[in-house]
């Protein structure tokens, strides 16, 4: 009850691709820590989504980020009419109820802030409190669930060996053409054909990751791309907005790529 808001209504689409719905049901009965690691726009946290739906849990996430502290995961007190008054995390809340914790691209928050995770993540399955004296112990449905993209790995921005080490892992990319075609047409509602065009764009664009580009176009991408010539917008203007302006800010890189969906279009 205390999670109710946090449950998913209705089923949110996913299209399986390697037997990771498998897999993922597997580490959940055994309460199994999970890493879900993959590029960015790849269907992680729909994944998780469909996963929460599918076995009934509430689902809290938390997007990480840099200034990101351990109160803001477990709690903290704060003042209100009646004096102070200790309110959980989003992290403890979902220990305490039962609830799958997502920390998205967890790699974004500092070293020091994840830390905080590691006593769940083996077999006390504890959250230490310390500010308040408390050690809860993980309600049996809980479970904790961490999303990484390797593609930001930096000496600044990596997730310690102690805390990758404490996961299984399921990896995700991009899915083979005639899949992510589907994905897309039924997401943004375009005809199979346009969909199709859509992914050999993105499939080119993979391709000069290192060599101009540090991501390539992601099914997030295409997806914004269809919704937009869905709604009347012409194919290679969809595409300028969607794909070509965010994946870069060089304008040689930028004309490169326009030319190159224009040819594609053409």
């Amino acid at each position: 009850m205390a999670l109710d808001a946090h449950r998913i209504p209705e089923e949110p689409y996913y299209r399986p691709v390697a037997g990771e719905v498998a897999l993922f049901e597997a580490a959940y009965a055994a309460r199994m820590p999970m890493m879900l690691k993959g590029p960015t726009g790849c269907g992680k946290t729909r994944f998780i989504e469909h996963m929460a739906w599918r076995l009934g849990r509430p689902l809290v996430t938390v997007a990480c980020h840099e200034d990101m502290t351990a109160s803001d995961l477990v709690g903290r007190f704060l003042l209100d009419p009646g004096g102070t008054v200790w309110h959980d995390g989003p992290l403890t809340q979902a220990v305490r109820h039962g609830a799958i914790c997502y920390l998205d691209e967890i790699v974004e928050a500092r070293q020091d802030t994840t830390v905080v995770i590691h006593p769940l993540t083996d077999a006390r399955r504890i959250l230490p409190l310390e500010k308040r004296n408390e050690l809860v112990q993980a309600h049996p449905d809980f479970q904790l669930v961490i999303s990484y993209n390797p593609g930001y790995q930096s000496v600044l921005k990596d997730l310690k060996e102690s805390t990758k080490q404490r996961f299984a892992a399921i990896e995700f990319g991009y899915p083979d053409a005639a899949v992510e075609a589907e994905i897309v047409a039924h997401e943004s509602g375009v005809a199979a054909g346009t969909a199709a065009l859509l992914v050999r764009i993105a499939a080119g664009s993979r391709n000069l990751k290192g060599h101009g580009l540090q991501e390539g176009v992601s099914t997030r991408m295409l997806i914004h791309a269809g919704r937009l010539v869905a709604q009347g917008i012409p194919l290679e203007t969809a595409c300028r907005i969607a794909l070509v302006l965010p994946i870069t800010d060089d304008a040689d890189v930028r004309d490169a790529f326009s030319a190159a969906v224009s040819a594609a279009i053409a």
